[in-house]
């Protein structure tokens, strides 16, 4: 037997291996293998069962060892494997390394842990002469007389305070029973739910649920592939449609796999589940980057061998080697934290989809501000749309008060943090003891510190940003290369005393509320404050729980979660991802402002939000402030056909950089004459040009921008030219293939 690997020692290559007779029932496709290159062992994946080799079969060497019991990759999974190495542009073997968890590659096993027990009982008599020649022995032998059940070896010594001798000589004498047991490293085995209370129960559907569900249930009935959008409101109900989806599956015989956003999101969603299914013997897994190698490891068996058939978790998750896969929810498919910012830059919806394809399955997309990429497969037939207008109970979406900024700076002389309208509605929200939210996309007390005098700008030197000015530490940070220095007392180029900040940050919006509620108990969520592990956790939990007031934070607490006595949102600076050079500005604020929306009024009390913004009549606040997402997406997707932009064409993103500008400049222009002459019409290409951060970590950057009706002629063809140019070790070069961000 003959088998084609992919090894993972740093090359492209596929080579060929016999399989000796004792390992032939163990190998598969999807096999991690350790197999002989030159003179040492390497890691490989099997690609390919009876390969026909490109020379002589005795010629070939073999396979050393199998890893572990079961493939490492699904028979869907290696094409999918296949499918991102071309689309992506990416090295199939960083692709495999995505996939497959680092404690499975490294050929890890499962912990396991001794257990004790008496082979026998003892007599009196017996134990009265054990007392005699060994009472270390008969200490031990009397404690697991009076245990009903084999305990643990290290918790007995420890409790006894004896030593192993003792258990090894009571094993010679054939008294005691020692068996090795394996213990699974459950992620989040404490089932968090935030003070949520969870019920096995399934709730009463209603009328709009219940037809989204009988549609999605003929899609899974006919177990083949198709992709649903289910378009929610926000509080619409659409977390019980997906657990009716999976439940439907599970009955079948099937596996689910449920993705999130992002972390913050697992341990809610994680109760949910294991509260609906685990009672009925399913077992849930939890499938994320910031989980232990232990977890992973139990996680990635549980699921490979086929006792666990339901897997939540962020982006990676998708990867999870499930059996029988007969369904993939995509949670929150807008968000832009399912595309991957390093190698390989693949998107988790898109390849949910591709997955759901490949495995012949249902695609379940969720949202209540559905990208214009899903919004334009609806249009085109490629996706069936679900609807729900409703909140669920016929609860009322929250209303929004749109504050002009411009206005405000008159009225109040100067620059303010909190309109007055938003300080009013606090002051009320908080003596009925309801909770509030506020919201601003940027960490630290302002975005910048600058002196009135000279308009000298605190710049970081790795990269051409402004340096954010932390007020609680009295530092200047870069929030792109980690740089931090203490903030000048006066102005570092004129000498001036008047250097100050400017813009508005989390830090600098929880001062302003400390002084206009000094009673309310604040809490501030941003990647400064959650640092760490588990502490979102902590705070959302005692914000569910009531202790908590007045919740701050980043766009981390923007989606997905769930407070009934949230009735007051307050979105500090409506601005900030509107004034950005992208064709998706518009987009990401109106998502941004519906989805934080959502977070008021989802309990019994009615609720609003306050916008704060210097462009309140802007299509996207506009929008949004009446709910109409049809609106929207009609106007944005007219003027994305005017100009070309995706969805209607693709976008790849080069991007060169390196320490010497001219350098990167002369290779950018240089690599353009080359793609013109190489691809001809069939891309139009844009730049080179520098990036909008041209520095970052002391690299210079210069983008190009190609735009192509289909990437799977342009991006091999890329490759390809790639392979023909020698490249100097200092001009490092990306492909990103469906860019999500332009900076």
């Amino acid at each position: 037997m003959i088998v084609g690997v992919q090894p993972m020692a740093g090359f492209d290559k596929l080579l060929h291996y016999k399989v000796p007779e004792a390992l032939r029932a163990e190998i598969r496709a999807g096999s991690l293998v350790r197999v002989p290159i030159s003179a040492r062992l390497h890691l490989g994946l099997v690609m390919e069962l009876n390969a026909q080799p490109d020379c002589a079969p005795e010629k070939l060497k073999l396979i050393s060892n199998v890893l572990h019991d079961y493939p490492a990759l699904t028979p869907d999974l290696l094409g999918l494997a296949r499918w991102m190495h071309t689309y992506y542009a990416a090295r199939i073997e960083t692709v495999l390394e995505a996939m497959i968890p680092a404690a499975v590659r490294d050929g890890a096993r499962l912990k396991t842990e001794k257990y004790l027990s008496l082979a026998r009982i003892l007599t009196a008599e017996e134990l009265g002469l054990l007392r005699k020649k060994a009472p270390q022995q008969a200490r031990l032998a009397e404690f697991l007389q009076g245990q009903s059940q084999p305990v643990k070896k290290s918790l007995v010594l420890t409790r006894l305070d004896l030593t192993a001798a003792v258990v090894t000589a009571l094993l010679k004498r054939g008294l005691v029973r020692e068996e090795t047991r394996s213990v699974e490293r459950v992620a989040y085995a404490d089932n968090w739910t935030g003070g949520e209370v969870v019920t096995g129960l399934p709730p009463k559907l209603n009328a709009e649920q219940a037809t989204v569900v009988q549609a999605l249930s003929a899609s899974l009935t006919a177990e083949k592939f198709a992709v649903h959008l289910l378009h929610g409101v926000t509080g619409s109900g659409k977390t019980e449609v997906y657990l009716r989806a999976v439940e439907q599956v599970l009955a079948a015989g099937g596996s689910a796999i449920y993705l999130v956003p992002e972390v913050a999101l697992t341990p809610q969603t994680v109760a949910r589940l294991r509260g609906r299914f685990e009672s009925a013997g399913h077992k849930t897994v939890v499938w994320h980057s910031h989980l232990g190698e232990g977890e992973r490891l139990d996680g990635w068996t549980a699921l490979a061998s086929g006792q666990a058939r339901v897997v939540v978790g962020a982006r990676s998750a998708v990867f999870a080697p499930v059996q029988n896969l007969q369904l993939i929810v995509v949670d929150e498919e807008h968000e832009p934290a399912y595309k991957q910012d390093e190698t390989p830059r693949y998107h988790g919806r898109d390849v949910a989809v591709y997955r759901a394809k490949l495995a012949g399955c249902v695609c379940l997309l969720g949202s209540a501000t559905p990208s214009l990429e899903s919004w334009a497969n609806v249009q085109a037939g490629k996706y069936q749309l679900d609807i729900l207008t409703k909140r669920v109970d016929d609860k009322k979406l929250p209303d929004i008060h749109v504050v002009d900024m411009r206005i405000e700076i008159v009225r109040q002389r100067g620059l303010v943090t909190l309109s007055r309208l938003l300080v009013d509605h606090m002051h009320r929200r908080f003596e009925r003891k309801e909770q509030i939210i506020l919201f601003i996309n940027r960490r630290g007390y302002s975005s910048s510190m600058q002196c009135r005098k000279c308009g000298h700008v605190e710049q970081c030197p790795h990269c051409s940003v402004s340096m954010t000015y932390h007020r609680a530490d009295e530092t200047l940070k870069c929030h792109l290369c980690g740089h931090a220095r203490g903030a000048p007392a006066v102005c570092p180029a004129c000498a001036a005393p008047d250097i100050r900040w400017r813009g508005l940050g989390t830090q600098r919006v929880e001062e302003a509320v400390r002084r206009v509620l000094p009673r309310a108990r604040l809490e501030r969520m941003d990647a400064d404050t959650m640092a760490k592990k588990h502490l979102f956790r902590q705070i959302l939990g005692d914000f569910r729980a009531g202790k908590i007031d007045v919740l701050i934070g980043t766009q981390m607490i923007g989606k997905g979660l769930d407070f009934p006595n949230v009735t007051l949102v307050g979105l500090v600076d409506a601005d900030l991802s509107m004034h950005v050079p992208d064709f998706r500005a518009n987009e990401r604020t109106f998502q941004l402002l519906v989805q934080v929306a959502g977070r008021a009024g989802r309990g019994d009390r009615a609720g609003e939000v306050v916008v704060q913004s210097f462009t309140p009549k802007s299509e996207a606040i506009q929008f949004a402030r009446q709910a109409d997402y049809n609106g929207f997406a009609e106007g944005e997707l007219a003027m994305r056909k005017k100009f070309n932009y995706p969805p209607y064409r693709h976008l790849i993103h080069h991007i060169f950089r390196g320490p010497n500008q001219e350098k990167i400049k002369f290779f950018a222009e240089h690599w353009v004459k080359q793609v013109e002459q190489a691809l001809g019409g069939s891309v139009e290409i844009r730049g080179p040009a520098p990036a909008p951060i041209e520095k970052v970590k002391d690299e210079y950057r210069y983008q190009i921008w190609y735009f192509c009706a289909r990437t799977t002629a342009v991006v091999p063809a890329l490759v390809r030219l790639q392979g023909t140019v020698k490249w100097p070790d200092d001009v490092i070069q990306v492909l990103d293939v469906d860019p999500m961000s332009l900076v």
